[in-house]
């Protein structure tokens, strides 16, 4: 059993389904069933598992591994992350601008001024657009569109993305205003928050 290299996660174990050791699998892939697609897949202890079988059951995979044969040996399964190594991810599938999240993490975010923004530490999607997670020692994270005006470039060969602070929403602007200007720190501020 070794470890994979770079590993990428493609989904966790949940529930045992029924009684011959099938496992409920959520996938983190764009279509659902090419989670068997890869071959075998691996967990952080370097465990190996390879796909028998495989249904969709709404958004879930329900998946059969070789040498998984009861419900208790199922049940053993969940939480397990299952990964893939990055080398069985194949690029030509990707169009222009698109990137797999796992080659974007780690980039350093840099202005066109030269000021760094942080590393990026995760790419987050809650259904309006991909975001990303930037951290810098010492900072709360914040997180940016990742859309081509907030990062109009990304140089993975040199580790870099190019942001946008201001279509990025890191600094605020407002046209030529200096913030709070004509408020007088008594009673309510000009958007109604309270002393």
């Amino acid at each position: 059993m070794s470890k994979l290299a770079n590993p990428i996660l493609i989904g966790v174990v949940g529930a045992a389904q029924g009684i011959r050791g099938e496992v409920r699998v959520k996938p983190f892939t764009e279509d659902p069933m090419a989670i068997a697609e890869y071959g075998a897949l691996y967990t952080e202890d370097g465990r190996r598992f390879e796909v028998l079988d495989h249904r969709l059951a709404k958004t879930i995979v329900v998946v059969r591994f070789r040498g998984i044969n009861d419900r208790n040996a199922a049940e053993a399964l969940k939480g397990l992350n299952l990964y893939i190594d990055r080398s069985s991810l194949d690029d030509e599938d990707l169009e222009e601008g698109e990137y797999f999240h796992a080659d974007l993490e780690g980039l350093e975010a840099w202005d066109s001024d030269g000021q760094f923004w942080g590393e990026v530490s995760g790419v987050l999607d809650f259904g309006g657009g991909d975001l990303l997670e930037l951290r810098e020692d010492g900072k709360k994270p914040v997180v940016i569109p990742f859309t081509l005006a907030a990062v109009p470039h990304v140089d993975l060969e040199a580790g870099r993305i190019l942001v946008d602070p201001v279509a990025a929403g890191l600094i605020d602007t407002v046209d030529g205003d200096e913030p709070g200007e004509g408020f007088d720190g008594e009673g309510e501020d000009p958007d109604g928050a309270r002393d």
